[in-house]
């Protein structure tokens, strides 16, 4: 664990992939072809206490969806790359338009199309419930599924490492 904090403690950007991550990767239909997607609050809250302690948060995604969009404006976040089948290039785009190296970035992932940005990441985590092939190239695995907890506790991860999680819970304490 003492690693898993020092790779944290470099994170000045953290990537999600959105189906299977920030949602329980169910694609749902309605009759109309509208998306539809079930985004866990506790996933957008701990999002926008890492980004309040100084921590830049993107997505990178193989789908489009409205929806997708919707909720990265409601969260505040201005890195989106939604329709990247290749997810490669738009990390290279997003960390040069930032000026970062790839050591000062985490991404969490579940599946395999996942794993070319993950075997560059300063951190790569991934979802409790991400293909087996996944979880044995990933850093850290979070103790919950994609869509129910696990964005949160990467983020908590990442605060913690830094020294900014027990300032930012105080807050609700008082």
């Amino acid at each position: 664990m003492k690693d898993i904090l020092a790779r944290a403690a470099q994170i000045k950007l953290l990537i999600f992939d959105v189906d299977g991550v920030l949602t329980d990767g169910r694609l749902i239909f309605g009759d109309d072809g509208q998306e539809y997607k079930a985004f866990h609050s506790r996933d957008g809250h701990g999002m926008k206490m890492l980004q309040n302690s100084g921590v830049a948060v993107g997505i990178i995604t193989g789908r489009t969806s409205k929806v997708v969009e919707h909720r990265m404006a409601n969260l505040g976040i201005k890195h989106v790359y939604q329709g990247k089948l290749e997810k490669l290039p738009a990390f290279e785009e997003l960390i040069a338009k930032l000026g970062l190296d790839a050591e000062q970035v985490a991404y969490m992932g579940d599946d395999v199309v996942d794993l070319p940005i993950m075997l560059r990441v300063g951190l790569a985590a991934a979802t409790n419930d991400a293909h087996a092939l996944v979880s044995k190239h990933a850093h850290w695995q979070a103790p919950h599924n994609g869509g129910q907890g696990a964005a949160r506790d990467l983020c908590e991860l990442i605060m913690e490492a830094q020294g900014t999680l027990d300032a930012a819970m105080q807050y609700y304490l008082q």
